[in-house]
């Protein structure tokens, strides 16, 4: 099987949630070698509150560094809220901006401190932004397959609530969201299996949390459902701070590429490129690492 797939590489979210500082001229380095990997689009920073998160609070200045002459790779910023979609729109070299929509209500609320409703509301302020300024709207349906808060989830959930952002909002890329890390092959399967072919015009992707002995087999379903996007970030570095498992984070990215080198599925990398990638970790995550 040779059908090429969309990898997106997620530093922002192993970085984000780390104490120490990593300076801007560390960041852009990494990203500058990650734009050379061969990835399909570089989730690379966040237009929010510094004091929400103060790791991102240098985005537009990582963004000055970046060597963006020579590579494919498209770029990915996360906002939170309408200010922060108007701040990523004035720069022409962000083709994607990301915007994290719960089903948990509880979860929408301490995330972006709105209500589901009221954030669906805010993406559609946030889509018109994107199609004045030439840039597409990434939703992410964060706690797709599961919350800790007892509230209500399910693949018919997640569907409605899709086709609620393509239908009223023309949201054409969705990333189906495991913020805690609880989904298994089984719910994998159903919730892709549900949802793709319903949206078979739209580009459903997958950021799933993983502890890592289970991220092939988490890909692996994903990918035979039909999922051709798939989110991750090199050693697995990031995830959620609530997740139980302190070994859940990010789909460690080489492990997805060897699944997918085994299994004969063209992604399109760069091998010694992505090795050097991997090395720049020890400077860029000593702690982690």
């Amino acid at each position: 099987m040779d059908q090429k797939l969309s990898l997106i590489e997620c530093p922002r979210d192993a970085m984000q949630g780390l104490h120490d500082f990593i300076e801007t001229h560390v960041k852009a380095n990494y990203i500058n070698q990650l734009l050379k990997v061969g990835f399909d689009t570089i989730d690379f920073g966040s237009f929010v509150s510094p004091k929400a998160i103060p790791q991102m609070r240098d985005t537009a200045e990582v963004l000055s560094k970046l060597d963006l002459s020579e590579t494919q790779s498209k770029l990915l910023a996360i906002v939170a809220n309408v200010r922060g979609a108007n701040d990523a729109s004035q720069f022409e070299e962000i083709d994607y901006l990301g915007f994290p929509f719960s089903i948990s209500e509880t979860f929408q609320m301490r995330n972006t401190n709105s209500t589901i409703e009221a954030s669906l509301s805010r993406v559609e302020e946030i889509q018109n932004i994107c199609k004045k300024s030439g840039k597409t709207l990434v939703v992410y349906i964060s706690m797709a397959f599961g919350n800790p808060y007892d509230d209500p989830w399910d693949a018919d959930i997640a569907a409605q609530w899709t086709e609620k952002l393509h239908k009223k909002l023309d949201v054409e890329v969705v990333a189906l969201s495991d913020t805690i890390g609880v989904s298994n092959p089984e719910i994998i399967t159903n919730m892709f299996s549900t949802i793709i072919p319903e949206f078979d015009n739209m580009q459903i992707g997958a950021h799933l949390h993983s502890t890592p002995h289970t991220i092939k087999e988490k890909v692996e379903a994903a990918y035979n459902a039909g999922c051709r996007r798939f989110d991750g970030a090199i050693k697995g570095f990031g995830g959620c701070p609530m997740a139980k498992d302190d070994l859940t984070g990010n789909m460690a990215t080489e492990v997805m590429l060897a699944y997918f080198n085994e299994n004969g599925i063209n992604v399109g990398i760069k091998e010694d490129e992505f090795v050097d990638a991997m090395s720049m970790t020890n400077q860029v995550f000593p702690h982690e690492n």
